[in-house]
């Protein structure tokens, strides 16, 4: 039986993956939707190459002036999610949420409700609205799929397990580019030098996240509301092979590993063959990979952010607050106006100023809030960043 599939974010580097996959198998699958933001030639080749005839661009400028180009090949645009999916009466098989950023979040929301399984790797959206996320997969009787390697190996690893019989769940870091070096040393460090990661290839944003261990902070605090465990249960090990992806200790003194290469197309392709078996196409098997894993504490000198595992998790505007500042230095930092340094400063200086810290025991009602907590950051952090750099 041919499955359709909607992936959201095609155009990047999950929704890129995520292609290459099913070109692999194109008879067993049919790509019912596709969108972007403003990658409009990428998502057109996109189109063409898997018969999608129906595509979204959010950014509402670019798509005005391509509709054209689009309608010779009679490919229908549509504005929204629920713009294009409104007469869909048979839910799709899955959907994947390849969206970087906080963006993911409403575009996940629109679309449960129209598919059987939703996967997603936006770790930003199940931060700062897991509550709004959980309640609609539960809603529409949606199974909710992890697809970052961490979350996607701690899934594999408890299912049928009980709960109460973890004792501890390490999720590993490579470390980044900077391992080896100590702060003071990379704090004027250019972007070029911090965008090469020593395993993986990922998008810009998050391989900053991944040299500064910002994004294993966020692993963590997802993990803890995806599984629903008290976040004390997560410990982060620095791993610098990236061969292993999470360990599960039990307390009858048993403890369980996954391991699988450095490449998201292992989660994809069984997120993809969710519930049915697999073959995936990859390198056998390699046992030297296993030996000296090389397993590490992270020191906090060198990584200060893990600092903020110190906060409380509850829902509440402090996770929407934590992902916007970090968005917004992260981009600073990119476009050259602050210093590799400064986003670790930065940071953790501004978690304690008062002017967020009174919303820190708020719980947004609505997806509404979250959007004008998000406007009300950016705005006070580029105030905020004029007057002190």
């Amino acid at each position: 039986m041919i499955k359709d599939i909607y992936l959201l974010g095609s155009t990047g580097s999950v929704g890129t993956t995520t292609l290459k996959i099913i070109n692999k198998d194109k008879s067993r699958f049919n790509i019912k939707l596709l969108t972007t933001n403003r990658n409009v030639n990428k998502i057109y080749k996109q189109a063409l190459e898997h018969n999608v005839k129906k595509i979204v661009i959010f950014d509402k400028e670019v798509q005005n002036k391509n509709l054209k180009k689009f309608k010779k090949k009679n490919i229908k645009v549509y504005s929204t999610i629920q713009d294009a999916l409104k007469k869909i009466k048979k839910k799709s098989f899955l959907t994947i949420n390849a969206i970087s950023g906080i963006d993911g979040l409403e575009p996940s929301l629109n679309i449960i409700r129209y598919t059987k399984n939703f996967a997603t790797a936006n770790k930003e959206s199940i931060i700062c609205g897991w509550r709004f996320l959980n309640i609609e997969c539960k809603k529409n009787k949606t199974n909710f799929i992890p697809l970052d390697s961490e979350h996607f190996s701690i899934w594999t690893l408890l299912k049928s397990e009980n709960k109460n019989l973890i004792k501890k769940i390490f999720l590993t870091a490579s470390g980044g580019p900077f391992l080896n070096k100590k702060l003071k040393n990379i704090k004027n460090i250019k972007p070029k030098l911090a965008l090469k990661h020593p395993n993986w290839k990922m998008g810009r944003k998050i391989t900053i996240d991944s040299a500064t261990m910002m994004n294993k902070i966020f692993e963590v605090i997802e993990a803890s509301k995806i599984f629903d465990l008290n976040i004390k249960k997560f410990k982060i090990l620095i791993h610098p092979k990236s061969y292993v992806h999470a360990i599960v200790h039990y307390n009858n003194g048993l403890t369980k590993l996954l391991a699988h290469d450095t490449t998201m197309e292992i989660p994809i392709a069984n997120a993809i063959y969710f519930g049915k078996n697999n073959y995936f196409h990859n390198k056998s098997f390699n046992f030297k990979k296993l030996n000296d894993l090389n397993f590490l504490k992270p020191n906090i000198q060198k990584f200060p952010l893990l600092k903020i595992l110190n906060y409380k998790f509850k829902n509440t505007y402090f996770e929407v607050i934590l992902v916007s500042i970090n968005d917004g230095l992260v981009n600073m930092y990119l476009d050259g106006k602050i210093q590799y340094i400064s986003i670790h400063k930065n940071m953790l200086k501004l978690l304690k100023d008062p002017f967020f810290v009174k919303y820190y025991l708020k719980k947004p009602k609505n997806i509404n809030d979250i959007k004008l907590m998000v406007e009300k950051v950016n705005q006070y952090l580029y105030k905020y960043l004029d007057l002190n750099n």
